[in-house]
């Protein structure tokens, strides 16, 4: 039996890309169970991981009750990944103590309860981890939907970005939203009472841009000059660019310090550009994640340092 010292959950149709990305790092894959890839290895921040189980273990369960004694004899709050045994793992699930995740109201921070993550490797074999990266069940967030306002639904992973940032704009903030058309991202930041900057050729909708605090300018978002704009409290980005020239404008943000903080998506067009996802995620003070309403594309998040030096985005508890 090989030992398992860390897991990585993949999103629905980012296998590939993510057992890509491992092996890019040498991180060793013995197995997949479903969409969740086994390693013997140390756990590592894995940004195409929706998940990370960071301290796995097998145990065994020769009954029913057996397996949920086992597992409450851990902890509380546990999280089942369906894969195989479906019958039997709702059985075990019923003797849990019951876990309701709730539909999130936007603005909010992400919960902060203790979480754990199992599943069924074998009908009386258990894979288990006390602690993991997402603090939700199997990464998956659920949000009240806003159908109304929101010209796209690409607000939704900007509400997810900073649910787990546990930040947002203050009323007042200055924004940018580069490639802002239609205008999800922008609707989304006027009403938290941010003054809002939308740049983009396309017009935006226009009942997001009648709002108040929102400023248009039809123009190239990277044609901007930082020391011309500055300062900036959020820049944010959701333009359709090719990862290497968004790579280079974001560190020539960080690089004129007239931007405080930067939200962006780093989209891929064909094949998944790992180099230069592995460049975005070796910029100090800075996150890459892959949400659960991402698609081939990833999150970044930066903050530029507090006069302590302690970073403004935590990274995730990797080895915990």
């Amino acid at each position: 039996m090989t030992e398992i010292g860390s897991a990585y959950q993949a999103a629905e149709g980012f296998a590939d890309v993510l057992a890509e990305s491992l092996s890019r790092r040498g991180v060793a894959v013995t197995a997949w169970h479903g969409l969740l890839a086994l390693s013997p290895d140390p756990p590592v921040d894995m940004p195409w991981a929706l998940n990370i189980w960071t301290n796995p273990r097998e145990l065994p369960a020769p009954s029913i009750g057996a397996a949920a004694d086992a597992l409450r004899a851990i902890q509380r709050n546990w999280g089942f990944y369906p894969f195989d045994f479906a019958g039997r793992a709702a059985l075990i699930t019923a003797r849990l103590p019951p876990l309701k995740p709730k539909t999130l109201v936007f603005p909010c921070a992400a919960p902060t309860a203790h979480l754990g993550a199992w599943t069924l490797l074998a009908p009386d074999r258990l894979l288990a981890s006390p602690t993991q990266t997402s603090p939700f069940v199997n990464g998956a967030v659920a949000f009240a939907e806003d159908r109304q306002g929101p010209p796209s639904r690409a607000y939704l992973k900007l509400w997810e970005a900073l649910t787990l940032w546990r930040d947002t704009p203050k009323p007042g903030e200055l924004c940018l939203d580069l490639g802002a058309s239609p205008g999800g991202w922008s609707f989304t930041l006027a009403r938290l009472g941010a003054r809002v900057v939308a740049i983009d050729k396309a017009p935006l909708d226009p009942a997001v841009a009648a709002m108040p605090g929102v400023t248009v300018r039809q123009e190239s978002a990277f044609a901007l000059d930082p020391q011309q704009e500055g300062p900036v409290d959020w820049l944010f980005s959701d333009v359709i660019a090719y990862p290497a020239r968004l790579l280079a404008l974001v560190q020539g943000w960080i690089a004129s310090g007239r931007v405080r903080k930067i939200l962006c998506t780093v989209k891929f067009q064909g094949e998944t550009d790992h180099a230069s996802a592995e460049a975005f995620a070796a910029i100090p003070g800075g996150r890459l994640l892959h949400l659960f309403h991402n698609k081939h594309e990833l999150t970044f998040l930066w903050g530029r340092p507090s006069q302590s030096g302690r970073a403004m985005i935590e990274p995730p508890p990797i080895g915990a």
